[in-house]
């Protein structure tokens, strides 16, 4: 299973030399950066750890001290999702523009999320085991199957 989370997650990892063309364009637009990395890239754990502080007002020139930083992460976690962010501080607070995983492990956890339908139509997600049964796609209520 893959990790979809961020910009481009779709395609195949990028090379260096990629990364470090997105990270040129960060930098052009004077957006922050930083780098973040989790051994649990469940879709509910948004807040991964930093790697070192985030930079700001950095020059595109200096680029190459924060690749060499996302190399320092991977070399300190190579089994870790290692992830580059990028915070837009246009509209008076820092928004994420651009994220790209950087870093894969190299055997990805699959994991699976079931949604359970309680009462006021709210839903709740619990995290299964991929071969685990489940509700066949459906809406559960209380962790069995309900009437839709």
């Amino acid at each position: 299973m893959r990790v979809t989370q961020g910009t481009f997650s779709f395609l195949p990892d990028f090379t260096d030399e990629q990364i470090e063309a997105q990270l040129k364009y960060m930098l052009t637009h004077h957006w922050a950066v930083s780098i973040e990395y989790t051994d649990d890239p469940h879709p509910r754990n948004a807040y991964w750890e930093m790697w070192g502080l985030p930079v700001f007002d950095t020059k595109v020139e200096d680029s190459e001290n924060v690749m060499r930083e996302v190399r320092a992460a991977r070399e300190a976690f190579p089994e870790h999702y290692i992830k580059l962010i990028a915070y837009d501080p246009t509209r008076g607070r820092q928004t994420t523009a651009l994220a790209i995983i950087v870093n894969r492990p190299a055997v990805e956890r699959p994991f699976k999320l079931d949604r359970i339908q309680g009462p006021g139509r709210t839903h709740r997600f619990r995290l299964v085991q991929p071969d685990a049964p489940s509700a066949n796609g459906r809406a559960t209520l209380n962790g069995k199957p309900g009437d839709e």
